[in-house]
């Protein structure tokens, strides 16, 4: 897996050991964010960030700030290491992704950009709590991005602006 374009084009991420985590393929990253354009300034929240390689993608091409997520031990370290190995400094928060919601609209927090990539098993029961809870860290103009398995998709409430099919992967651009 690697960074697909930017400062950090063709530098390569490592993932967290075992089948837990599944990483976003290259050529998926590379097409999303063909369609997002240009990120620079924006605020990025990684949610279920796994590898972290959604975030640092948006970090590699303009974005400001990230902070990353995810309640896997693994997943932490791996984000660690892949920050440390690009030199980018970025919070790392491990907990729960409903948890760090919650705690982020406590502290005010508002991101530009959200990426939701839940495990794929668990994706089709989180859309209602996810879309209530999202919405208060959502900074106006906000996108989110969910990731999916297409036979069980993660339904959101927010408005869907784009949705593209790659195999088994289903991607959803929600524009607030």
């Amino acid at each position: 897996m690697r960074i697909v374009a930017g400062r950090f084009g063709g530098r390569r991420l490592s993932a967290p050991a075992g089948d837990a985590t599944r990483p976003t393929s290259d050529r998926v990253r590379e097409s999303l964010f063909s369609v997002l354009g240009p990120l620079e300034g924006a605020c990025v929240l990684d949610l279920f960030a796994g590898s972290g390689a959604l975030g640092i993608e948006a970090l590699s091409r303009g974005a400001t700030s990230a902070v990353f997520v995810d309640r896997s031990a693994q997943a932490v370290a791996a984000i660690r290491a892949n920050l440390g190995t690009l030199g980018i400094e970025a919070e790392v928060r491990r907990m729960e992704a409903r948890a760090a919601l919650r705690t982020a609209s406590a502290r005010g927090e508002a991101y530009d950009l959200l990426f939701l990539d839940p495990p794929y098993r668990h994706a089709a029961g989180l859309g209602r709590e996810l879309s209530e809870a999202v919405r208060a860290v959502l900074a106006p103009g906000a996108r989110l991005i969910s990731e999916s398995d297409r036979r069980a998709p993660l339904e959101l409430t927010l408005p869907l602006s784009d949705e593209r099919r790659y195999g088994d992967t289903l991607i959803r651009i929600h524009d607030t």
